[in-house]
């Protein structure tokens, strides 16, 4: 029997020492949801808080 060499490799290593850090993508959610949630209030004001209902299209 013989070993080749990626039997021999450890089994974590992932190309670096760096570990993951998820504040770059709650960051990025965070900015989507506040798209989201700015693009709702303008849509209810134009539709529900002004006089006439507007229907564009």
């Amino acid at each position: 029997m013989s070993r080749t060499e990626t039997a021999d490799a450890p089994a974590d290593d992932a190309g670096g020492d760096e570990e993951f850090d998820p504040v770059g993508t709650l960051a990025l959610i965070a900015v989507y949801f506040a798209i989201l949630v700015i693009a709702w209030v303008f849509i209810y004001y134009v539709e529900f808080l002004g006089r006439d209902l507007v229907v564009v299209g």
